[in-house]
């Protein structure tokens, strides 16, 4: 990286032993944990080769990612490229003045037919740079910030932060864990690196194995952030700046933290038998994220409760709160989350004005099919097993001892033998179906009610609306609702409410009104004008509450005291 601001790494790589006329190099299209095609190969400029005495090769573009290259049975040859990295984001890799992070399937390459062979990486930082921080481990007696990888999937899963980031470290299970700073930021380090201590071994508790001998969080602290992307021996975080500034927003990078460390367990060992070995050359589809993702949200939430981040009823607030972001999603009764988690590739990751209509987050449907199922597993056996276990007996058996991943069937199987009953139904239905959960039934086991209200008592637009450079705009239209129904379309620019210019009276109209009572709107579409009537429909969408129950009888609370902490 010899001049970072220009947002180029340059990447020379030397390959041994391929006698053979010649060699197909590629780049992956995507990166594990983050399920969409990126297309990393359009970054790529200046790709060549050279033999052994440093002659030029003949390189040949044979499809969007892979270069040939004709070596004459020269079983020594070197490939050098550039990649312009300028997107900052977690699954992307990015280069300027102030620091560098690459992600490695964005930016190394491999020979198509030798992704197991072993590699050493070298990074030479730009001018003034001291860190480099991966979880890639160093070569023995090598040079200064050079390391070892087994293979192309431990280098493509291994991040690189390279600057001047600060170093944070703790222990947590024996196991040293770094905690690398990318920018400013104000927070009280001994609390957070505590408070990462509690959830790491928090974590581990669930699976109740520790597979690490190190880890690596990799912390981008910028304007704007949220997100995260497991890895192997390490995670990275993009969270905003002042997220340490209130209470909220700390424990939120708690949650975040707990999501991607837990990961280590369920996708990165404990996995679908689609993701992994990959195939970086195309989609890599599964039933099953919402297991991957869904389930570890689930565990994030729990672990934060089971640690102290979370008391009882604030728990139970959050899960009414992602219960309400399920059922109140119309395309929760189109999609099942088997199909979110098949279609992420398409859907999930290219949203657009109606893809709350058609779809649901296998994230936030995963995490209340995780809940049910947990309690349906504690209640079968008397509060003798839950969730955890499930995980337990994925990762001994097909970690462990089959070294693969697990079939759909294999994870009902393996919640089965768990339960020591089937819920076969329970799967058909409401998971590779649409049918609404059982909540109340779920919830009654560890003696809470759970109850619901309509969030709005009056009629609906059916519509959101959004003020851009002093424009008033549709952006959204919920199915089956007044606007839907009637017309009103995403980008109509809303010109008078009732006869009445936008305003701070007028628009109390658009967010609702007497049911069936008519909503009279001149809006601008395509550049005309043109008058529509609404006629207000009740609101659908309702508000969860999960409250104890007064008297709740000995079995119940044997079933809660197993499924949350209680003090």
């Amino acid at each position: 990286m010899p001049a970072p601001q220009t947002h180029y790494f340059e990447v020379g790589v030397a390959l041994s032993g391929f006698a053979q006329d010649y060699t197909d190099v590629k780049m992956p299209v995507w990166a594990p944990g983050s399920y969409l095609v990126r297309e990393y190969a359009k970054n790529v400029e200046g790709f060549r080769a050279t033999g052994a005495g440093g002659q030029a090769l003949a390189v040949e573009k044979i499809d969007k990612n892979t270069w040939r290259v004709r070596h004459s049975k020269q079983a020594d040859f070197k490939v050098a490229y550039r990649v312009y990295a300028f997107e900052i984001s977690v699954r992307t890799s990015f280069l300027d003045a102030d620091h560098g992070y690459l992600n490695g399937s964005s930016v190394f390459v491999y020979p198509a037919l030798n992704k197991g062979l072993a590699s050493t990486v070298t990074v030479q930082p730009a001018a003034g740079w001291a860190q480099v921080s991966t979880a890639l481990r160093p070569v023995a007696g090598g040079a200064k910030f050079t390391y070892k990888a087994a293979n192309y999937d431990e280098l493509a899963d291994s991040p690189i932060e390279i600057g001047n980031q600060k170093v944070l470290q703790f222990t947590a299970n024996g196991t040293v864990h770094q905690v690398a700073m990318y920018g400013t930021y104000q927070v009280d380090e001994n609390r957070l690196l505590g408070d990462m201590q509690k959830i790491c071994e928090g974590a581990q508790a669930v699976v109740g194995q520790n597979p690490l001998d190190h880890y690596l969080f990799i912390v981008h602290n910028l304007e704007r952030g949220g997100g995260g992307l497991e890895h192997l021996y390490s995670t990275t975080l993009e969270v905003g700046r002042t997220t340490y500034n209130t209470e909220a927003g700390y424990k939120s990078f708690l949650r975040l933290a707990a999501h991607e460390y837990f990961h280590l367990w369920n996708v990165k060992r404990i996995r679908p038998v689609a993701l992994g070995p990959f195939d970086y050359d195309k989609e890599n589809y599964t039933h099953m994220l919402w297991v991957s993702e869904g389930m570890t949200e689930y565990f994030a939430n729990l672990i934060n409760e089971r640690t102290g981040y979370y008391d009882q009823q604030g728990y139970l607030d959050h899960l009414a709160s992602t219960i309400g972001t399920v059922e109140n999603t119309p395309g929760n009764k189109i999609q099942s989350a088997a199909e979110a988690s098949f279609d992420a590739w398409i859907k999930y990751y290219r949203p657009n004005e109606n893809s709350s209509n058609t779809g649901i987050s296998y994230y936030d449907k995963g995490e209340t099919i995780g809940l049910v199922l947990d309690l349906m597993i504690i209640n079968a056996t008397q509060g003798q097993k839950h969730l955890d276990d499930v995980f337990r007996l994925l990762y001994d058996t097909y970690y462990k001892k089959l070294g693969r991943g697990f079939t759909d069937q294999e994870y009902q199987d393996a919640v089965a033998t768990v339960a020591g009953r089937r819920f076969d139904d329970f799967f058909k239905q409401s998971v590779y179906g649409t049918k609404t959960v059982d909540y109340a039934t779920a919830f009654g086991y560890a003696g809470l009610a759970f109850s619901s209200t309509p969030a709005n008592p009056n009629g609906s637009a059916g519509a959101t609306f959004s003020n851009r450079t002093g424009r008033l705009l549709v952006v959204g239209t919920e199915r089956d609702g007044a606007a839907w129904i009637d017309g009103l379309n995403v980008n109509d620019e809303i010109l008078l409410i009732n006869g009445a210019a936008p305003g701070d009276e007028s628009i109390k109209a658009l967010q609702g009104g007497a049911v069936g009572a008519p909503l009279k709107l001149q809006v601008r579409r395509d550049g005309l004008s043109r008058e529509l009537t609404l006629t207000y429909r009740a609101d659908p969408d309702q508000r969860f509450k999960i409250q104890p129950l007064p008297n709740s009888t000995a079995a119940q609370q044997k079933v809660l005291a197993k499924w949350l902490k209680v003090n």
